[in-house]
């Protein structure tokens, strides 16, 4: 543990767990499997549940690994760098900032959602627990890993007032808001792409 008195301590540990995010694992994953750039391929997002679509669930697991080892290395470091609590929030929101536009793909990156995992995994474990028990039953009772992994993500915060402050709590909201920016911004992106009715915009 060292101290993060000093500003330029806490700025070191996030800039790293920024760099740590911006690793673009599904890129790397899908060029060995000879995909070219993931990106350019189904919902054109460089995460694990394009991978799986594109290259199977064997050959995406590790970027379901990679991506949520982000966010355990950055809250790590975070929590490494306490006190305060808010440098681990301050990591684990960098290297999903990193996920989302990574300084080593041109920032064109992911949706951030397995790197937010991963975190508050660290941030607060036994919120993490829960949530994880309750994607295991929601999993098994609608066959669905899909909605079962919604409902771990969403029921977090919820969980995480039996074990933690309402400071912390709005903290991980202020996280979740990272993750509906970029799927915003991917929604956006989307509806630009598509041609209207009368044709494609003109270039």
């Amino acid at each position: 543990m060292v101290d993060v008195s000093a500003p330029a301590t806490a700025a070191a540990v996030i800039g790293a767990a920024y760099l740590v995010g911006s690793i673009p694992v599904a890129l790397l994953v899908g060029r060995r499997a000879g995909v070219v750039d993931l990106r350019a391929v189904g919902d054109h997002n460089p995460g694990y549940w394009n991978a799986k679509a594109q290259l199977g669930r064997r050959s995406a697991l590790p970027v379901f690994v990679g991506d949520a080892a982000k966010g355990v290395v950055a809250g790590l470091l975070g929590t490494w760098a306490s006190p305060p609590w808010g440098v681990a929030y301050g990591a684990v929101a960098a290297a999903m900032v990193g996920h989302a536009f990574p300084v080593f793909a041109r920032f064109r990156g992911g949706r951030a959602v397995l790197t937010f995992a991963g975190g508050v995994c660290v941030l607060c474990p036994r919120a993490a627990a829960v949530a994880i028990a309750a994607l295991v039953v929601v999993t098994m009772l609608t066959r669905s890993f899909a909605w079962g992994a919604r409902t771990g993500v969403f029921g977090y915060p919820l969980a995480q007032f039996l074990f933690d402050t309402p400071n912390r709590v709005a903290a991980t909201g202020a996280l979740m808001a990272i993750i509906g920016l970029r799927f915003a911004m991917a929604a956006g992106s989307g509806a630009r792409a598509r041609p209207s009715p009368a044709g494609p915009p003109p270039s």
